[in-house]
């Protein structure tokens, strides 16, 4: 799938109860599926399958908020990253410092 299709997808699944539950309460939701990505990740006994299922839920709230707000989430991964990193502009990024 291409990130375009999941964001076609989560709106044909989601998109009238989205729209109903509005960007505050969507909000919350994706920080919350956040904060259970979270956990997975710092859990050394997390089984693989839940990490999977988590990333893939943060990507689903994430384009739902996209939705709601009606961004394109294609064309605006393309619009920062496309043509690198968006501080150096070279791909790989070659920037000195990296962030902590």
């Amino acid at each position: 799938m291409t990130l375009a299709a999941v964001q076609a997808r989560i709106r044909d699944l989601f998109g009238a109860k989205d729209a109903r539950r509005g960007i505050e309460g969507t909000f919350m939701w994706f920080m919350e599926e956040v904060g259970e990505l979270s956990a997975a990740l710092r859990d050394p006994a997390a089984d693989p399958e839940n990490l999977t299922l988590e990333f893939a839920d943060v990507l689903a709230w994430l384009a739902t908020l996209a939705n709601i707000a009606g961004v394109d989430l294609d064309d605006a991964v393309r619009r920062k990253y496309g043509a690198g990193c968006p501080k150096c502009g070279r791909a790989p990024c070659a920037c000195a410092a990296a962030k902590p």
